[in-house]
């Protein structure tokens, strides 16, 4: 790289003589080097998934809102995260030391004010998903305008925005939350999960209303929601709005329409770059597929609205969370007597649970199978692979005995990478006295991050590896081919039009000296550099030696 003092004295030094010529010499002293930036790759992403509740309080104004004043069970209330401590964190590095370059937080419309037990303690809805008006913030999250200048730094640091989605249902009914009309939810019969329709027109719990998603009946809106607006002094404009949606699209004034109305409105207005559907298997899949249809109208909207602000050319994505769907199942959900493609209706990813099993597998098994499938039978689309979520009882490693492990295999793994808050630092996922998912949903262990000398060693960890992966599109997105089986030696290749990336990673090496096969993915003489340790090499006879004190090695070529 050009030293850029040499260029700036160099520019005086030429603009003295040549003042009528200054437009030129900027020209001349462009550097020369030629540095293809690595492309944002949807299909490749380093995805952050975090609470907003759990992960770090930017303002302790908003903590209690709405009265929310009741002793909840452990883990089962607000604790403070909001939308302004993820700035904060976008402020201080913290997302793009760990190569992140998508962030997704749990739901942030404002909640049910008051809470129920469920079996499980008194919960409020500090998670996000009883929602009680889609339209506005929850003022325990923070505020529209909180939202946008979250938005607004991210994409200043490459990084986008994906915010969770619920159709499926309203938060439950409580005696200060009423229920919504009949026309809209039924609250009645529980899911029993066995068929399509036990799966599709039920509660996914007793007091969880389910939305009439597959209703054809049109619907006023409901009356506290009415009052509630003409309270806020905005029933006039949501009206209007609600009149022209309706009256640009044809739909019918049916529930579904309604709320995929008021999600999408968050993409015409902040310009978020995706959605994470919630609970998607409990509804008919034309859902999706019109809620896709929409997103995309309204990136389209944002983009000629503020053509200065588009990052590129990426459409809107969209990953479904169907409950247990295993990327070996490919493009088909099995419900028993009907099968459903969700990439055909409107999802360009799904969250795939089986990847935590499969990482018990040997690097081999588990590059091969991901590889042959992303680039096989669901090529053009992928999967979200996680190891520990908020809701998924059995994660990889709940005692966090194996954190270096699970970062080099989630990261290094093709698809999405999905790090769930407190992955990289160790955060424990048992936590006593919690009672279910409480125990996943502590936190997050800032006080490690900062002074525990172990976990920023495995935070190091993540953070070479998540680099490795943002810097590099071909780590989630391209092809893997094995050099050798042990030690584990791969390269993977990337291919789009014009750009093409490669790397080579090698895995259980001997510390120290070590001499690695490279194949045919570097030229003979190619300059590559080690992105894990920072050493260089160079490549003669397909070899290149790297004397480090660690058992990783990273390969890239060297600019």
């Amino acid at each position: 790289m050009i030293n850029k003092k040499v260029i700036v004295s160099l520019f005086v030094l030429l603009a003295i003589p040549f003042a009528n010529a200054q437009i030129k010499v900027k020209s001349n002293l462009k550097p020369k080097a030629k540095t293809e930036k690595a492309p944002f790759v949807w299909e490749g992403a380093n995805l952050y998934f975090l609470m907003t509740d759990r992960f770090y309080n930017g303002d302790k104004s908003n903590d209690v809102n709405f009265n929310r004043t009741k002793t909840p069970g452990k883990l089962r209330g607000f604790e403070g995260g909001d939308l302004r401590g993820i700035i904060q964190k976008i402020d201080e590095g913290y997302f793009t030391k760990l190569g992140i370059n998508v962030i997704w937080f749990t739901p942030i419309v404002e909640q049910i004010h008051d809470g129920v037990d469920e079996g499980t303690g008194f919960s409020y809805g500090f998670h996000g998903y009883w929602t009680r008006d889609w339209t506005a913030l929850d003022p325990n999250f923070g505020t529209k305008k909180d939202l946008a200048e979250l938005v607004k730094k991210a994409h200043a640091k490459g990084i986008r925005i994906m915010l969770d989605g619920v159709i499926n249902h309203t938060g439950p009914v409580t005696p200060v939350d009423t229920v919504w009309p009949e026309g809209w939810v039924r609250t009645e019969p529980k899911c029993q999960y066995s068929n399509f329709d036990n799966t599709t027109a039920c509660t996914l719990v007793a007091n969880l209303p389910d939305v009439k998603t597959e209703s054809k009946v049109a619907v006023a809106l409901p009356p506290f929601l009415v009052e509630k607006w003409k309270a806020e002094g905005r029933y006039e404009k949501e009206v209007t709005s609600l009149d022209a949606f309706f009256k640009r699209t044809g739909y019918p004034r049916t529930p579904k329409y309604y709320i995929i109305k008021w999600l999408t409105d968050y993409i015409t207005e902040f310009g978020i770059d995706g959605y994470r559907a919630d609970t998607v298997k409990h509804t008919d899949e034309s859902v999706w597929a019109d809620f896709k249809t929409q997103c995309d109208y309204a990136f389209a909207q944002w983009k000629k609205n503020n053509p200065t602000k588009v990052l590129d050319n990426n459409p809107f994505y969209t990953i479904a969370e169907v409950y247990n769907y295993n990327i070996s199942n490919g493009k088909l959900f099995d419900f028993g007597d009907k099968k459903v493609n969700y990439y055909e209706n409107g999802f360009t990813a799904m969250i795939n649970f089986e990847f935590k099993s499969d990482a018990q597998k040997d690097y081999t098994s588990l590059f091969s199978k991901y590889s042959n499938l992303l680039n096989g039978e669901l090529k053009g689309n992928s999967v979200l692979n996680y190891l520990s979520s908020h809701d998924d009882g059995g994660p990889f490693d709940a005692k966090r005995t194996k954190s270096i492990e699970s970062g080099t295999k989630l990261l290094l793994s093709p698809g999405i990478a999905q790090v769930y808050y407190g992955d990289e630092s160790a955060r424990s996922l048992v936590v006593e006295g919690t009672v279910g998912d409480a125990t996943l949903r502590s936190f997050m262990n800032w006080d490690a991050v900062n002074k525990n000398p172990d976990t920023q060693k495995i935070l190091l960890h993540w953070q070479k590896l998540g680099q490795f992966r943002k810097n590099h599109p071909a780590v989630g997105a391209g092809v893997n081919t094995e050099i050798s089986s042990k030690p584990y030696l791969c390269s993977r290749n990337f291919t789009n039009g014009k750009y093409s990336d490669t790397v080579v990673i090698g895995l259980d090496l001997a510390k120290g000296k070590k001499e690695i096969s490279v194949g045919s993915s570097f030229k003979e003489g190619a300059k590559v550099r080690d992105a894990y340790s920072g050493k260089t090499a160079t490549v003669l006879n397909g070899k290149v030696s790297v004397d480090s004190e660690f058992d990783i090695v990273l390969l890239e070529l060297h600019k």
